[in-house]
């Protein structure tokens, strides 16, 4: 077996065997295949695809390139939530408290953020004394005993994907459905959980902008789930605006501790209640998902979810008096407000932009290495379909650099559509695919 026949044989539109797949992502990870001939690889099978066999396999050899968590020390049925990626996105920091409220264990692993979108690891790192590292015996442990413990993504685990990912990114090999559930799915495979809920996002802040396409690829890692024996469900949702009113690292998690205490916006709220309905039902506490939704509605608004989150803030060497003094937090030297130039109805707000101009103030990261501001980020005072009136305040953006404050400003300003009419609001959550 060797990959020039692997490579013709996909250029010309043939179905590669396990071996061969199984061939190429060990040969790769391990160095002995160069990066000209995977590249080939990736083209090959970006214009060719591949089937749902194929898809799962390549899933598989990636989810078993590395380590395999073992969380079967961890009592009860794990249910892991999985967000393709979004501009305002805290979920987790909602959802999981929730969930663990009523008695799912979440056991999660997360990465950081890089380009416009937020990573669930960095906006953890606001937290004073927060830690995101802990061995296998701590994490396991802290499941047990709080519900909940959420970490930084290990090197072990899917180092395949690692790689693969890196190689795609500057090959123009990405947007491919299959590459992509394979990315995502072999991660979480190999993260031990029992049950998937995966939120994919759509619009102009999401990696993929059109319904149709969230449908397929929610679809196609729902095949990948089932087929490895995982209870997988996907719910498209709509990141054609932010989601909530921040945007940024310690600006979020302070918006999801409001959120936790009844006071959240009411999208961050509808969606956080949805996501945790449907992980309690995955994870076999109700027949119905309904049933779970109210389940997470009791949680959220009796404060049991919130003492969940106090507990897991304090498991991982956080400091909980944060959640109720949020001068606790990294706070921002500077600011600049938007102002609305006209008076009508907010008729759009791109995610896009909005993501680009928070990461440019300070919050993102261009490169992994990059480091960030754990208190720069965008907070919206305005959201689509709000009335306004010329000179009030649409947006503040905050940093501790001057010049990236100024930067994400200018920029922030164009995120904002303002029109004369109020427009018909988007369905936050478009369809539930099971």
């Amino acid at each position: 077996m060797n990959m020039l026949d692997i490579i013709y044989k996909k250029r010309d539109g043939g179905k590669l065997s396990a071996d061969e797949i199984n061939f190429f992502v060990k040969g790769y990870t391990e160095g002995d295949i160069p990066d000209y001939q995977a590249s080939a690889l990736m083209m090959a099978i970006f214009y060719k695809k591949l089937d749902r066999e194929e898809t799962y396999v390549l899933t598989s050899a990636m989810k078993n390139s590395g380590d395999v968590i073992d969380l079967s020390g961890i009592k009860g049925v794990k249910v892991d939530k999985h967000s393709t990626g979004g501009v305002g996105d805290k979920t987790t920091f909602v959802v999981a408290p929730i969930a663990a409220a009523c008695g799912i264990p979440v056991a999660k692993m997360s990465g950081r953020g890089l380009g416009f979108t937020g990573g669930t690891v960095d906006k953890m790192e606001s937290i004073p004394g927060f830690k995101t590292s802990l061995e296998k015996s701590e994490f396991v442990d802290l499941v047990n005993s709080a519900g909940i413990s959420v970490i930084g993504q290990t090197a072990r685990v899917a180092p395949a994907d690692k790689k693969i990912y890196a190689l795609r990114d500057v090959t123009a090999t990405v947007e491919n459905m299959s590459l992509i559930s394979a990315s995502i799915m072999s991660k979480k495979l190999a993260s031990g959980c029992d049950a998937i809920v995966l939120d994919v996002k759509c619009g102009s802040g999401a990696f993929l902008e059109s319904f149709e396409e969230a449908c397929e690829l929610g679809r196609l890692m729902i095949d990948i789930g089932n087929d490895d024996g995982k209870k997988t469900i996907a719910v498209i949702t709509d990141m054609d605006q932010p989601l909530g009113k921040a945007v940024g690292n310690s600006l979020e998690v302070i918006e999801a501790i409001e959120t936790l205490k009844g006071k959240g916006p009411s999208d961050i709220t509808s969606l956080a209640i949805a996501l945790s309905g449907i992980m309690i039902y995955a994870g076999g506490i109700t027949t119905t998902m309904e049933e779970g939704k109210a389940k997470a509605e009791e949680a959220l608004f009796s404060g049991s979810a919130l003492q969940k989150f106090r507990a897991f803030v304090k498991g991982q060497g956080g400091d909980p008096e944060v959640i109720d003094d949020y001068s606790l937090f990294p706070q921002a030297a500077y600011f600049r407000d938007i102002k609305c130039d006209e008076s009508g109805y907010v008729s759009g707000i791109s995610a896009r932009i909005t993501g680009f101009a928070s990461q440019h103030s300070g919050a993102g990261r261009m490169t992994k290495q990059d480091p960030i501001d754990l208190a720069a980020g965008i907070l919206l005072h305005k959201k689509t379909g709000d009335k306004v009136v010329a000179g009030e305040t649409l947006a503040t953006v905050y940093g501790n650099d001057v010049s990236k404050v100024e930067k994400g400003a200018s920029e922030m300003k164009n995120a904002f559509i303002i029109g004369g009419e109020k427009p018909v609001l988007q369905e936050l959550i478009k369809k539930i695919i099971y």
